[in-house]
């Protein structure tokens, strides 16, 4: 305590020690008790010790674990003044010691911002519509709406007059379809609460006999309608891509815990599986004969590469939870470091395949746009990958580096219809 604080809590006739004890979070000691200290003026000697629990309740009042505990170490001090001192020590030592953990377990606490930093979905489900709303995993599914609005405004914007109204179920339909095609596998609980604690499952907020219920609604709706409203290619497409999501994540395959295999499945359901298919159902719901137009072959080729930096970026964060459990992925082989610069260098290539292809030919593409586009798409990937190595590729920083690339892939479909 300063001597300025000693002096004020003489003049009050106040020796509250134990209002001096430090709370820590995320490891940087604060001094909440000289605040509570100023507070207790005119207390009595005796109640100096529920002085401090208050003043530490005060400053956790969200976590109420530390703050009990830390009351019971306080008051199970003897209110003694001959041994005033002793007692400053052991409430300063006791207190130190329960807050320092609180603070480091705590939400709010040192995980709190690498959990706001993740693509994923960490607040707490309030109930179960929310808890399956986290289960499907929401950032991929913005991926899926986007490519899926970019394409079918893309044909339209070039063949205005074949709209109609009664074209807008259909579509409704068909995106209905590929969001059931989104259910997460639930072999992944064990791994999860070590890499991803904050995912449903993992974290009880949703139950595993609910989560296979949800998935085989989703899969057996998504089906139903595929086959009902569209054509049979487009039918074994999307059953194709439901084969290759089941392989990837159940066993005896589970091909996910093999890294070459894994980003062959996701470059092939995202790149062009999705993209060709839903190509292919719009020309044909305006009676239009399949062809591929420069934009929509570029977008197709573009994302399947994306793809690929998004399988092998996507674990990152994950090599605690991929190590133990003997995931075999890139991350686990090149370490974080190697895989960032990996991912970044394979998406600036594509960048420049992008403003190469329009240079070649200024027809194909509207040149300005596309060449300025990704020019500046790769400088914003450029300076994220610089924050990234400037952070020492901390989980956090990872977590927002490989934020920063969905929103890059967002960015590449906002950019299609008008390439």
């Amino acid at each position: 305590m300063s001597h300025a604080a000693t002096h004020r809590a003489a003049a009050g006739g106040v020796a509250n020690p134990a209002a001096r004890a430090p709370a820590i979070r995320k490891g940087v000691a604060a001094r909440g008790g000289v605040a509570a200290a100023s507070r207790a003026r005119g207390v009595a000697d005796a109640s100096s010790n529920d002085a401090g629990a208050v003043a530490v309740s005060g400053f956790a009042s969200t976590r109420t674990i530390a703050t009990c505990a830390l009351s019971i170490a306080l008051r199970g001090e003897s209110a003694s003044a001959a041994s005033s001192s002793s007692r400053r020590a052991a409430a300063r030592g006791d207190a130190l010691v329960v807050a320092s953990s609180a603070a480091a377990a705590a939400p709010g606490g040192a995980d709190e911002s690498d959990d706001e930093s993740s693509v994923d979905a960490t607040g707490q489900a309030k109930n179960v519509f929310e808890a399956v709303w986290k289960f499907v995993r929401p950032h991929t599914i913005r991926g899926t709406i986007l490519g899926t609005t970019a394409i079918v405004t893309r044909v339209l914007l070039h063949h205005p007059e074949l709209f109609t109204l009664a074209l807008v179920p259909k579509a409704l339909l068909g995106l209905l379809a590929l969001l059931c095609g989104n259910g997460y596998i639930i072999y992944d609980v064990d791994i999860d609460k070590v890499n991803k604690p904050f995912l449903p499952v993992a974290a009880g907020e949703l139950s595993v006999p609910l989560a296979w219920a949800a998935c085989g609604i989703f899969a057996a709706a998504g089906a139903a309608i595929v086959t009902s409203q569209f054509g049979p290619l487009i039918s074994k497409l999307y059953l194709f891509g439901l084969f290759l999501g089941t392989i990837y994540s159940v066993p005896p395959l589970r091909l996910k815990r093999s890294a070459l295999a894994a980003f062959c499945i996701i470059a092939t359901v995202r790149g062009f599986l999705l993209n060709f298919g839903v190509h292919h159902a719009t020309t044909a719901a305006i009676g239009l004969a399949f062809s591929w137009s420069p934009p929509i072959l570029f977008i197709t080729s573009f994302v399947t590469v994306f793809a690929v930096v998004i399988s092998i970026t996507k674990d990152l964060a994950d090599i605690e939870g991929d190590k133990k459990f003997n995931i075999d992925t890139f991350a686990t082989k090149l370490g974080v470091k190697g895989v960032s610069y990996l991912g970044s260098g394979l998406l600036l290539a594509n960048y420049v395949f992008a403003c190469g292809a329009a240079a070649v030919n200024a027809s194909w593409f509207n040149q300005p746009l596309m060449i300025g586009a990704h020019a500046c798409f790769a400088a914003f990937l450029i300076l994220k990958t610089k924050a990234l190595e400037s952070e020492g590729f901390t989980k956090g920083a990872v977590q927002r580096y490989y934020q920063n690339i969905w929103y890059l892939f967002y960015s590449e479909y906002f950019l299609l219809p008008f390439i």
